[in-house]
């Protein structure tokens, strides 16, 4: 099982790119996915964690993800505040939504460390500094744990009509300055 920790703030999407991941893994890739989030009574830019679990055999465990294999940071100011390592699995991968070098965040763990420049690549794309879709797109081209193509169908599926294309292509410039792809 692939279990994957969201963290972001209330209100830029963090459940929403755990939920596409679910969705891709789920109805467009042959595998079963939980997606889901946990937040309190938090208001919009608090702190919140979104949960993706993907399996080839259906998953049974509907507990908070405790450790994971993979962890993306939609804000890279939650590193001040949260450590955004705890319970990721040795050998784990960190993405973070940031300009910095990853060797400059001196993690101490056995996980490898990737960066990106999510912020800059959604005001580009989007107007707006709300990274999710970005980071997903980061994130399936750091991780392959579904299609490009799979993603393009979630958010077919699950955004309204005047979101769809700009998703895809903040989703699509994120995977392929990722995988070194230009256009």
């Amino acid at each position: 099982m692939i279990e994957i920790r969201w963290h972001g703030r209330g209100g830029h999407g963090g459940f929403t790119a755990a939920r596409l991941l679910g969705l891709a893994a789920s109805v467009y890739s042959d595998n079963y996915a939980q997606a889901f989030p946990s937040f309190g009574p938090e208001r919009r830019g608090a702190p919140v964690l979104g949960f993706t679990r993907i399996d080839k055999n259906p998953i049974n465990d509907h507990s908070q993800v405790y450790s994971c294999d993979y962890v993306i940071v939609l804000d890279e100011s939650l590193l001040d505040t949260i450590d955004v390592t705890k319970g990721i699995k040795d050998g784990g991968v960190l993405i973070i939504n940031s300009k910095k070098p990853a060797r400059d965040f001196n993690i101490q763990k056995d996980i490898t460390v990737h960066t990106f420049d999510g912020t800059q690549l959604a005001l580009d794309v989007l107007g707006v500094p709300i990274t999710n879709t970005v980071m997903l797109g980061a994130t399936v081209a750091i991780t392959n744990v579904v299609s490009i193509d799979s993603i393009y169908k979630a958010i077919d599926d699950f955004m309204s009509e005047e979101l769809r294309e700009k998703n895809k292509k903040a989703v699509e410039a994120a995977y392929n300055s990722i995988k070194g792809v230009t256009n």
